[in-house]
């Protein structure tokens, strides 16, 4: 039976779990998890908050991570401004970046989610707005949601993964995990497309 970690990765740490070769130590997967095993099933950028997956199994970790496959995650982005109905169509059909252009997304503003503070909170600025936008991509780019987002001219502030497939990380903290405990492959399949 594979083992499956959900875990809520805090801003500013890699999802890794070791950090070698820099001057300054940063924090790791292996300051919060300490589960031999298990790996990340893709990645999430240190800047970046939210559900971050882990399995000791390879087929589930490149069934989930890889964009062949087209797993949905989804995204709550903090943008500078408040994106128009033409930056919303945009997104929804998909936006050229330097590395080709990205499928579609499913996209819709929404009222501010209700989170956790982030600890550096995000930097506030009192004559320009911000608003919520939640984003489903099929792929995994690096920064690709922060790139989307910029090329349609409104910056990503925060940015916090939600969901991935049929999981989410209701109920978790930053730095909190839970272990996923089902019957082998029959039971992860309402968790893929």
């Amino acid at each position: 039976m594979p083992r499956l970690i959900l875990f809520n990765k805090p801003w500013g740490v890699l999802s890794q779990f070791t950090d070698r070769g820099t001057p300054e130590a940063r924090a790791t997967l292996s300051d919060y998890i300490d589960v031999p095993g298990v790996y990340p099933a893709g990645r999430l950028d240190r800047d970046s908050e939210g559900l971050l997956i882990l399995t000791d199994d390879g087929a589930l970790q490149a069934r989930i991570s890889s964009p062949k496959h087209k797993m949905p995650k989804t995204y709550l982005a903090q943008v500078e401004g408040e994106p128009d109905d033409a930056a919303l169509a945009a997104l929804s059909r998909g936006v050229t970046l330097n590395d080709g252009p990205t499928r579609p997304a499913t996209v819709r503003r929404i009222d501010a989610p209700t989170l956790w503070d982030r600890d550096p909170p995000v930097r506030y600025r009192k004559s320009v707005p911000d608003s919520w936008l939640e984003l489903t991509i099929t792929e995994g780019r690096n920064r690709q949601v922060r790139r989307m987002t910029a090329a349609v001219g409104y910056p990503t502030l925060r940015l916090v993964r939600w969901r991935i497939g049929g999981w989410a990380i209701d109920g978790l903290t930053p730095g909190e995990w839970r272990e996923i405990r089902r019957p082998a492959a029959a039971a992860f399949k309402d968790c893929f497309p």
